[in-house]
């Protein structure tokens, strides 16, 4: 083997001219493109004639052979001119489907970005945000809605407006962890369409394990006065402008304001009185009355017998006569205001006594009268508001003195 015989590799492919040595066992071997590589000398073999032992030639035999069975028609460039201008013939047999992918834009994504949890947002917190469309006019801006999650939980919610016994479903829908969204917009027109809302939700959390939180069903009521105050609207995390929030849940907390069914309150006023009449007429032999002459009508008293101190006298006319046929709204009080001091005079002497007066709630005529009349004929007598939860919100208790 000397210097400038062509070799080729025997472990593999390609080969080239032998430059030179760099001891006894280690020949260089000079490839086409001028670089010399070391290799062992009983690796190579002395190539007699013409051999295409160089890869890039023998690439270039397998891509031409490949190209004759598709029918593909080379220029005499070698593949190293071709790779450099950017051209590839062997693919001008390729389709433009198969050199591309298609994106088929009817196919639904599935793919969600994972949710990013933030510290303490395990513990639930959502508001209802106001704010106004133009802070600095505030007496004639608009506003938006808003449904705030602040925490780690997905939440469905249901936002409601009332309607007198009913309710209207102003939205509904899903809400991201750790984000705000947008639910309407509304003049101050709309303000008396929603002094009554009612707000309920679930939470949860996507694949993965959660804590489970109870459902919110919460109600509170628009004051419409706030929204023509500037100081009203405060700065807050959630937002760049001024806005006014109502508190659902805070810390796992629900903050509802306390909403006052008028009738509901009503009944429950009542219901101690209610009670203990339905409870007179099942225990009667607890009670006894005493009745005056027919003439003068059938008011009576009912005493506790297990307790002497209290006496209790129902000033309703329908309880002191069988009939007020002739007579008017005067007359009815005047009768009213004789039995309460006739009862005052009886008891005058007996230091202690407790007598209740029933006179209902109403508009108050009676009761205001028997206050005045305590105020300027009994002022010795002590008095207060007698037990609701025996007589009603209308009864007072008189201590003689």
């Amino acid at each position: 083997m000397n210097i400038g015989d062509k070799v080729r590799f025997l472990s593999e492919t390609g080969g080239g001219k032998v430059a030179g040595f760099q001891s006894n066992n280690i020949v260089l071997v000079e490839d086409e493109d001028g670089f010399q590589i070391p290799f062992p000398i009983n690796e190579v073999v002395v190539v007699v004639g013409e051999d295409n032992y160089t890869s890039s030639k023998l690439v270039s035999s397998k891509m031409e052979a490949e190209s004759k069975h598709k029918g593909i028609e080379r220029d005499g460039r070698s593949i190293k001119t071709l790779l450099k201008d950017g051209q590839d013939d062997i693919d001008t047999s390729l389709n433009d489907d198969e050199k591309y992918d298609t994106v088929d834009d009817e196919k639904e994504i599935t793919f969600r970005q994972p949710v990013e949890e933030r510290k303490g947002g395990n513990m639930l917190s959502a508001y209802i945000a106001f704010v106004p469309m133009d802070v600095t006019n505030v007496t004639s801006t608009r506003f938006e809605t808003y449904f705030v999650n602040d925490s780690n939980y997905y939440i469905q919610f249901c936002y409601m407006t009332a309607e007198g016994n009913s309710w209207n479903l102003k939205y509904h829908g899903e809400v991201e962890p750790n984000t705000k969204l947008y639910i309407e917009e509304f003049g101050r027109e709309s303000l008396n369409e929603m002094n009554h809302i009612a707000v309920q939700f679930i939470s949860y959390k996507r694949e993965k394990g959660f804590i489970l939180k109870p459902s919110v069903d919460a109600q509170f009521r628009l004051d419409p006065v706030k929204f023509y105050k500037l100081h009203t609207f405060q700065d807050t995390q959630f937002f760049e402008s001024p806005a006014l929030l109502y508190n659902i849940i805070v810390d796992d907390v629900p903050a509802r304001p306390f909403v006052v069914d008028p009738k509901a309150l009503k009944k429950e006023m009542f219901a101690g009185a209610e009670d203990e009449k339905t409870e007179s007429q099942e225990h009667i032999g607890n009670y006894m009355r005493r009745y005056e002459d027919g003439k003068n009508g059938n008011v009576f008293k009912i005493k506790h017998r297990g307790d002497d101190d209290i006496v209790v006298i129902d000033l309703h006319i329908d309880e002191l006569l069988d009939t007020t046929a002739g007579m008017n709204t005067s007359d009815i009080l005047n009768y009213q205001m004789k039995k309460f001091c006739d009862t005052l005079a009886e008891y005058a002497n007996k230091k202690g006594q407790k007598i209740v007066f029933i006179h209902g709630k109403g508009e108050g005529v009676l009761r205001n009268s028997i206050i005045n009349e305590l105020h300027y004929r009994y002022k010795k007598y002590t008095y207060q508001d007698a037990s609701f939860q025996e007589y009603g919100y209308g009864a007072t208790q008189v201590t003689i003195r």
